[in-house]
This record gives structure tokens, C-alpha cells and sequence, in this order.
């Protein structure tokens, strides 16, 4: 689910796309939204990739029993990774069946090169065979095995990260995002208690007028914060601050002036976040100067 941060993450890309292709108002909220449901479809991919990890063991567990010649293991395979009850009920999940069966191009094949060389490099590190190895099973062991194991070889997998870009663009802008949305479903699992909902990119009205209150505000009153915000800079001219920079401080003197019931710290302290993630190194202090410096000008508690 987003958070605040992250819509207002959007809604500053959302006015730097604006800036450089202006288009009309109806348009620029429209794409926003649109934004935000790639993340979802990022998120399910994401979570489809899992489940293939557990196909492809089935699949490779199939391929022995099959064999002419077989071994001891081909005989009797290890079917604890299979049988780990949060791949399970990732794999159950009606949510994901169903959104999946829609948007076919979200499934992974069993013989997908990155899928099978993950596996190769799951297979070959020494958590996972200490995972197999250890003859005691229980739901916290199974959680904590599958997150730990999303965080190493999803979550830091470069090739992985590479297909999602070629895919969608700006998943590679939104990946922190589902990342955090993945460990969140894994952590909220429960024991015999089947997951049937996933985790939604907002989490209600309140949150998605909110968006839109904050992206409109912004386009109209855009000439209007920029004179504000020349008012605020000390021997500065408008046009010498990075584009990303004025972006983000037009985002937060909206923000400042149409929400008051929000306490001015936390909107500052959200967009210098921000400016970090777009920013340059030194956008985090100059933004809070500025913010600091109008709100006091504002007496904006």
C-alpha cells in the first residue's frame, strides 16, 4: 500500500512529466493514477516470481522421480521448499490467481533463464541448504526463510531488476515501493489462516482524494508558489534552482497552504526525504531552509 510518502513520491513525478511535456490537468491525474496501478502489476510480478521459484522446484522434483537411472535424492527428494507454507499460501492466494488469470504477461514460464539461474544461485547458497537440512518444520521457520531468501536473490537481484525495467520503465523507479509491499505480505501471514486479500496501492477514498487534491492544487496554483517560493531565496534567482529542487518545494508550499490540519514538520520532513531520493546531495539542506524559512514567514504550525 502507499503511504503518504509515496504518493507524494508520485505526485512530484507527476509535476516534473508535466513540466517537461505540459498536457491538460485531466490528463496529468489520470497518468498519476495509472502510475500507481503499474506499481500493483510490479507487485504481482514480483510476488508470481516466488511462486515460480516453487513451480520450478516441482517441476525439477518431477524430472527425477522420471529419470531412467535414478538416485537416492531422485528417489526420495527433499519437498521441504515445496511444502514451505508461505510459498503456499502465496501460491493459493485467490487475489493473485485471479489478477494473474487477467494479465497473463505477469506469469513466469518455468524455463525462464533468470528464474532458473536465481534457483541455481538459491540452491548453492548455505541458507538454503541449511533450510533443507534441518529436519524441524514450523510456519516461523518457514517465514523467516522465505524473507530472508526475498531479500537476497529478489529484492538484490540485478538481472531480475534489469527484466523489470525492459518490462515497464518506471518499475525501476517504483521497486522500494513493492519491495516494501512483498515483505509486508510475507510478514503479515499467519499460521492456518489462508491469505485471500493482498495489499492495496491505496488504502482508501480519504488517500486517493487526497492525491488528487494535492496534484490539482499544485497545477493551478503552480505561477503562484513559485512566487512564493522566489520570495523565500536570499540572493538566489528562481531559474539557478534545479528543476527537481523547485518541483519538490512547489509540491510542499501546496501542500502547506491546502492542508492545514497536517503539522508543517512532517511535510517538511517528508520532502526533504524526497529530495533526497531526486535530489542532488545538497537538496536535502536547502530544502529545509526554504520550507523552514516559509513557514515561519506563514506562521504555519
Amino acid at each position: 500500500m502507499l503511504g503518504r510518502r509515496q504518493i507524494r513520491e508520485k505526485i512530484v513525478e507527476s509535476l516534473y512529466s508535466y513540466y517537461q511535456n505540459p498536457i491538460r490537468f485531466e490528463v496529468v491525474e489520470k497518468n498519476l493514477f495509472s502510475e500507481i496501478n503499474k506499481i500493483y502489476n510490479l507487485y504481482i510480478y514480483t510476488l508470481n516470481f516466488m511462486v515460480g521459484l516453487k513451480s520450478l522446484t516441482e517441476d525439477q522434483i518431477e524430472i527425477g522421480k522420471n529419470k531412467y537411472i535414478k538416485t537416492t535424492e531422485n528417489e526420495n527428494p527433499n519437498q521441504k521448499l515445496v511444502r514451505n507454507q508461505i510459498l503456499i499460501q502465496l501460491e493459493d492466494n485467490e487475489e493473485r490467481r485471479s489478477f494473474s488469470s487477467r494479465h497473463k504477461d505477469l506469469l513466469w514460464d518455468s524455463n525462464d533463464p533468470i528464474l532458473v539461474k536465481t534457483f541455481q544461485r538459491i540452491k548453492a547458497g548455505k541458507r538454503y541448504q541449511d533450510y533443507m537440512e534441518d529436519g524441524e518444520i514450523s510456519f516461523a521457520d518457514d517465514q523467516k526463510f522465505i524473507g530472508k531468501l526475498f531479500l537476497r536473490y529478489v529484492a538484490e537481484n540485478s538481472d531480475l531488476h534489469d527484466r523489470f525495467e525492459e518490462k515497464e520503465m518506471s518499475w525501476a523507479d517504483d521497486l522500494h515501493i513493492s519491495n516494501s509491499m512483498i515483505q509486508k505480505t510475507i510478514g503479515f501471514m499467519k499460521e492456518n489462516e489462508p491469505s485471500h486479500t493482498l495489499i492495496k496501492m491505496l488504502k482508501d477514498d480519504e488517500d486517493e482524494e487526497f492525491a488528487r487534491k494535492l496534484l490539482r492544487s499544485s497545477l493551478n496554483n503552480w505561477e503562484e508558489s513559485e512566487k512564493k517560493l522566489q520570495e523565500r531565496l536570499v540572493n538566489w534567482e528562481l531559474d539557478r534552482i534545479s528543476l527537481l529542487d523547485r518541483i519538490v518545494l512547489i509540491a510542499a508550499i501546496t501542500e502547506l497552504d491546502n492542508f492545514p490540519l497536517t503539522a508543517s514538520r512532517i511535510i517538511i520532513n517528508e520532502y526533504i526525504d524526497i529530495s533526497k531520493v531526486y535530489g542532488t546531495e545538497k537538496s536535502n539542506i536547502f530544502i529545509n531552509g526554504v520550507l523552514d524559512k516559509y513557514t515561519k514567514d506563514t506562521n504555519r504550525v
